[in-house]
């Protein structure tokens, strides 16, 4: 079995909700008092998918302006992007493309993009289509997925088709940058042990390996 590390950065405005996106995959319950983040935050969380074990690295980064000029030393050399956005407030959506300029001049080779839209549960001050959000992934080759923090929808499977296209990448581009093992030793916990709970979904095998709390990255 193959093993594969990534490195994911989270980006988006202030408010948008993506430490709480980040909380509810590494499997935290949700909550509506969740501090900003300073500087990044960083999660790690490890999985089997489709016969690959796979460790992505979560930089869970700050979306106010004044941390701005910080953000490109936590997305270099990121394999993926989640581009978050609230559905409620259409600044926000616009400010995804900024981001997406960001990458392209700081991250080398292939970034797998998945622009997200979060705060379903509040669609009723919707101010986004998910029409419109579509059709700007689509220009942008990124992949589109609606969450809720609150309510959990969307955000496994986000992850997980996140996940898959890093496998793919790892199979068709060699330059990648991805981080590719033969055999599991790589991804085993400070204990060399290996916890194991089993999901299915969306009829790919995907197992829980182990869930690491959040440590503060940077910085004051």
């Amino acid at each position: 079995m193959k093993s594969i590390e990534a490195k994911i950065v989270v980006l988006g405005a202030q408010g948008v909700g993506k430490t709480s996106v980040v909380i509810r995959y590494v499997g935290k319950l949700f909550s509506k008092h969740v501090s900003p983040t300073i500087g990044a935050s960083f999660f790690t969380f490890k999985m089997t998918v489709d016969d690959y074990r796979v460790k992505l690295q979560l930089w869970d980064t700050a979306g106010q302006e004044r941390f701005r000029s910080m953000a490109p030393m936590y997305y270099r050399k990121a394999n993926a992007a989640l581009l978050v956005y609230d559905i409620t407030c259409r600044e926000s959506f616009e400010n995804i493309q900024s981001w997406v300029d960001e990458l392209k001049k700081n991250v080398e080779g292939t970034i797998i993009m998945c622009v997200i839209g979060n705060k379903t549960d509040l669609a009723s001050r919707r101010e986004v289509s998910r029409e419109k959000a579509e059709q700007y992934a689509d220009s942008i080759n990124a992949l589109y997925y609606e969450t809720s923090a609150l309510t959990n929808d969307g955000i496994q499977e986000a992850f997980l088709q996140v996940s898959l296209s890093l496998i793919k990448l790892s199979q068709t581009d060699k330059s990648s940058g991805l981080t590719v093992y033969d055999g599991s030793a790589s991804l085993l916990n400070a204990d060399g042990i290996i916890e194991d709970g089993m999901h299915d979904m969306n009829n790919h095998r995907r197992r829980t390996d182990s869930e690491d709390s959040n440590t503060p990255a940077c910085c004051s």
